[in-house]
């Protein structure tokens, strides 16, 4: 679940649309909270591969089973 969690967090990051109504009632321009968006992705995505690569192989991939 925890990788899962982690795979999530990054359209999170690039795609931050839930801001707009924000930026509308504090009076901002959609490029302000660009460079905090830019510094937690390029933050963060070394660590979430790096997670996921050491995660991984910790699931066990079960084939589905047809009737």
């Amino acid at each position: 679940m925890q990788i899962h969690n982690a795979a999530e967090a990054l359209p999170n990051l690039i795609n931050p649309f839930w801001r707009l109504p924000l930026l509308s009632l504090f009076g901002l321009k959609a490029r302000n909270p660009v460079g905090f968006s830019f510094a937690q992705f390029i933050t963060h995505t070394p660590m979430v591969l790096l997670l996921l690569w050491l995660l991984a192989p910790t699931l066990a991939y079960q084939p589905p089973v047809l009737p």
